[in-house]
């Protein structure tokens, strides 16, 4: 965790509009950033979730979506995603694909999601510092932990955004 990252202050159109720290930045829900999510499937359709670690400023010991990150100041949305692919489980041979983006807001802080999606059977050796434990989850799994503060709120946010998006039009 680097209190000093160097994030862009965006508006609700994904406009930047200033530059602050992270240690600025975390704990204002008023100053907006960019995050980059990816949701890793198996080739079953399991969702690869991450328990964070206890060191972690949010959801400390929460199961969190597959990969997060913030986007560095003037970096391209992709890049991040591929780099915090790498970082969190070292994947390097996978091409996320875009879905959508939306703002989550809690009483910590502001986040333009931009979620992405891949499917990935290969290697995974995860940041142990960052990370707690991984595994592939089901959806009726998640579905009946959904609300049981095991997750993230960040995730059910996005499980449920991903659901409307997708699952219903099958």
């Amino acid at each position: 965790m680097d209190e000093d990252e160097y994030l862009e202050i965006v508006n609700e159109n994904g406009e930047t509009i200033g530059h602050a720290q992270r240690s600025e930045i975390h704990g204002n829900p008023s100053l907006i950033h960019k995050v980059v999510h990816v949701l890793v499937f198996n080739k079953t359709g399991e969702i690869l979730l991450q328990k964070r670690s206890q060191n972690k400023d949010v959801a400390p010991g929460k199961w969190d979506t597959s990969v997060g990150g913030h986007v560095e100041a003037g970096e391209d949305l992709l890049r991040s995603c591929k780099r915090e692919m790498q970082e969190e489980l070292g994947i390097t041979e996978s091409e996320p694909e875009y879905l959508y983006s939306y703002i989550h807001r809690n009483s910590y802080e502001s986040e333009l999601v931009n979620t992405y999606r891949c499917v990935y059977d290969g290697e995974i050796t995860y940041n142990r510092s960052e990370i707690q434990e991984i595994r592939f989850w089901g959806t009726r799994e998640i579905e009946e932990a959904m609300g049981q503060r095991i997750f993230s709120d960040n995730f059910e946010d996005e499980y449920r955004k991903y659901l409307s998006k997708f699952l219903t039009k099958q």
